[in-house]
């Protein structure tokens, strides 16, 4: 009851999780403080989210709190095979997902780690931009409209490749069982979301009514945002960039669209490795931000023709066109590290006259246009530092998978073993006092030594001496 590429890669995989262990403390303390009370036992917890190495850190820690696990990845080029058959091997979850899935392969990944043999739906879901809570809530949707219409979904009726997937799933579904995604959603009593992308939608629900169960926001925890989005981002852009091109970044001008935090760690990345570094944002808060930081805040269509490196980071869409990619010097690099793959016009730049296709590598590519210039597209516009690297290091990731696991815990002790009234069907962000928990568990690792309050100082700031230090809307 699992699909991965090569078991024989298990072992390898192991000695890797070994070492990501290591690099994971929080992970680590919550398997100690938790792990022996099993809270989470027999919970059914479904996972969306790259199947690295470090979410396998992640996916044992849940397993260890008791959880019964099935996993697919949020990215078609994001898997880790070894690290999907090591979890496999130890039969710590139900692991659903390769290197390389198509875009149907994908979602059907997404169906069978949402469906358990009994035909049972999870409890709880990790989710990583959204997919698995999309097509539960689209499921819905489209159930209603069979009910109240007859209205089977139609794939043709978008031209969206990957929706296509997605209602022809449902319209399957529907056929087999047209209650099936109602009894899903009744099941589930919430989900932790890891990203900026999978948040907005998020709160679009929540705004809409429509949302079905109530979610967490794990990408506003500082521990996550400014730690995972921003480091991590300055640690593996640059990784990938090396490792699919093994171009020399100093000396080149470099374009970060966006200077959120995902944009900060790239930008800062490239700055430190010598490249001159251009920022184009919309928010002229951000823009002064990078103004202030030493960058060149510009257009796009200002730069595009003697930029070398492009990397987008905004989390919009139709930032980097044909249009864009015709006026590229040769051989300028264009990547994306947003969470979705259509921030890049990777339709345009297939169907464009006269271009050619010149694969170099998995996921790297030369489309060669009509007047012999290239253009090398890093993972398909999908995210360069899993597609081309490894994404980012266990430590950053422990930092926000100890959220995730946070996160699950305090759903499951509200809305699954009691119902506490303490969540609705609204979006939550954990509390500052575990965002401080967090950091805290870190701290160790590097050598840090924290100095500690008297009663009289925090009397005189008024916090308490254990923390939290911050009011909760304070912006680190």
């Amino acid at each position: 009851d699992s699909k991965v590429k090569d078991m024989s890669l298990a072992e390898f995989g192991r000695k890797e999780l070994d070492i990501a262990e290591v690099e994971m403390p929080g992970l680590m303390n919550t398997r100690e403080e938790f792990g022996p009370k099993k809270p989470l036992k027999g919970v059914r917890i479904m996972g969306s989210l790259h199947m690295t190495i470090q979410t396998a850190v992640l996916i044992e820690t849940l397993y260890e709190l008791g959880a019964d696990i099935r996993w697919c990845s949020c990215n078609i080029f994001s898997t880790q095979d070894h690290a999907a058959a090591a979890v496999v091997a130890k039969k710590t979850s139900k692991v659903f997902a390769w290197k390389g899935e198509t875009l149907e392969e994908y979602w059907w990944c997404t169906l069978q780690a949402l469906t358990w043999p009994d035909g049972s739906g999870p409890q709880m879901i990790v989710d990583d931009g959204g997919d698995a809570t999309l097509l539960i809530h689209e499921g819905v949707k489209r159930e209603k409209e069979f009910a109240a219409t007859g209205a089977i979904p139609d794939p043709a009726s978008t031209d969206n490749e990957e929706f296509k997937c997605v209602l022809s799933i449902i319209r399957d579904t529907i056929k087999q069982d047209p209650k099936k995604w109602h009894k899903v959603a009744e099941q589930c009593v919430g989900v932790s979301e890891e990203t900026t992308t999978g948040v907005h939608r998020l709160y679009e629900m929540e705004k809409s009514g429509t949302l079905l169960f109530p979610a967490i926001n794990v990408n506003d925890s500082c521990t996550k945002s400014k730690f995972d989005n921003l480091y991590g981002c300055r640690h593996s852009l640059p990784d990938s960039i090396m490792r699919a091109t093994d171009v020399m970044i100093a000396g080149k001008v470099a374009v970060i669209c966006g200077f959120g935090d995902v944009g900060k760690g790239c930008a800062m990345a490239m700055k430190a490795a010598g490249a001159r570094t251009i920022v184009t944002e919309i928010d002229p808060i951000c823009a002064l931000q990078a103004c202030m930081e030493g960058y060149e805040v510009n257009t796009l269509d200002n730069v595009v023709e003697y930029a070398d490196i492009f990397i987008t980071t905004t989390g919009n869409k139709g930032i980097i066109m044909f249009e864009h990619m015709q006026r590229m010097k040769n051989n300028a690099i264009v990547g994306n590290i947003g969470h979705f793959d259509n921030e890049i016009d990777m339709a345009g730049l297939l169907k464009g006259a006269g271009v050619t296709r010149q694969n170099i590598k998995p996921q790297v590519d030369r489309f060669v246009k009509s007047d012999g210039k290239g253009v090398i597209l890093l993972a398909e516009g999908r995210l360069c530092n899993l597609g081309c690297a490894t994404g980012h290091p266990s430590f950053v990731m422990s930092c926000s998978f100890t959220n995730q696991a946070m996160a699950q815990l305090e759903i499951w002790a509200n809305c699954g073993a009691q119902k506490t009234g303490k969540f609705e069907k609204k979006v939550y962000i954990l509390p500052k006092v575990l965002d401080e928990k967090v950091a805290r568990l870190h701290l160790g690792h590097c050598g840090a030594k924290l100095t500690t309050l008297s009663k009289e100082q925090a009397d005189y700031i008024g916090v308490p001496v254990g923390g939290p230090y911050k009011p909760e809307q304070y912006r680190y």
